[in-house]
């Protein structure tokens, strides 16, 4: 090969970068390209391969020549990468543009079960007329569950409250009243608690019991209380929570830590059936005794209501055992 064969040939090979380059759509044709012109068979290896049968006088041309045409098909092959690569930027990024006209991806939140929203509304209704909320332990002694409630060893209203023991005088308690006690031990009067928190009994899971549920035991104990303060104060929760529609009336009845007892019915105005959602009555003089207070100074009245009962009722559910079961078909109408 001359020099002059060798000249033509790099102009061809120039000629065939600029060629293909115009017609390059993505870095891989691109990459094909320069194997073919630049790779270790490439044309213009071939050409720096010839330069040996060039005569010694020709072969510094040859190799300015060669060195040249390298430089340069280099250098376009450099922006051209740089502007295939940008322009693939762009398709990627319009392809992944986000239309935040399009309306979003609905997902569901949780929300409190029906028997917390009902607790908490409770709860707000009492802490309006200002009672302060009190909690105690689930594992209770005997004394707080029953004796220190005037309800002793061999006292017959034991037997409804069958009881889950855990041992020698210690139990899962029956009801929220050991709270008030704890309360009035560590305060003196006056006092004005609610006491919301879990129960359990040993009940066969039914319509309408259940060995878990949930109470709101409130309790007032103050100079000069009387029943007609108790009835008040029912009366008052009652319209906060069922509403001007409803009527109330009181039925005696027997309930060891109050003296008198009652319970507590309501109906809708205008329909016949009576309800009952509460056990009230003024506090024993026994168990303002044994807390430490003169029942000559001082009276309290205390009412207990079932937080499933009022839901039961708020929203016509005729089977307790609903609210146990995590169903989210029941759960996510409230």
């Amino acid at each position: 090969m001359t020099l002059a064969e060798l000249a033509r040939a790099a102009e061809g090979i120039w000629a065939q970068w600029a060629e293909a380059a115009r017609n390059l759509q993505s870095l891989e044709e691109l990459e094909a390209l320069r194997v073919q012109i630049l790779g270790r068979k490439g044309r213009l290896t071939q050409l720096f391969s010839a330069l040996r049968e060039l005569p010694p006088s020709e072969k510094a041309e040859a190799g300015r020549i060669l060195n040249t045409l390298k430089e340069r098909i280099e250098a376009a092959l450099a922006e051209k990468k740089e502007a295939l690569a940008q322009r693939e930027r762009l398709e990627r990024l319009a392809r992944e543009r986000y239309d935040l006209s399009l309306p979003g991806k609905w997902r569901p939140l949780g929300k409190l079960h029906p028997l917390t929203q009902v607790r908490l509304e409770i709860e707000e209704i009492f802490l309006r007329l200002g009672f302060d909320v009190a909690t105690g332990p689930e594992i209770e002694t005997e004394y707080y569950n029953f004796e220190a409630l005037n309800i002793g060893p061999d006292h017959p209203a034991r037997d409804e409250w069958d009881s889950f023991y855990l041992g020698e005088g210690v139990l899962l308690r029956t009801h929220t009243s050991p709270v008030q006690i704890r309360v009035m031990k560590e305060r003196k009067p006056p006092v004005r608690i609610i006491c919301p928190g879990r129960c359990f009994r040993r009940d066969n899971p039914d319509a309408t019991h259940s060995p878990v549920f949930h109470q709101v035991e409130l309790l007032w104990v103050e100079k000069g209380l009387t029943f007609a303060h108790l009835k008040w104060v029912i009366g008052e929760f009652v319209r906060a929570f069922f509403g001007p529609n409803y009527e109330m009336r009181f039925s005696a009845d027997f309930f060891p830590f109050t003296e008198p007892s009652a319970q507590v019915h309501i109906r809708k105005k205008g329909t016949e059936k009576w309800l009952e959602i509460m056990g009230a009555g003024m506090v024993h003089p026994r168990v303002l005794e044994e807390v430490g207070y003169d029942p000559e100074e001082v009276t309290g009245f205390a009412f207990g209501l079932g937080i499933e009962r009022m839901a039961m009722l708020r929203y016509g559910i005729e089977d307790i055992r609903l609210f146990w079961q995590n169903d989210l078909r029941f759960l996510s109408q409230f």
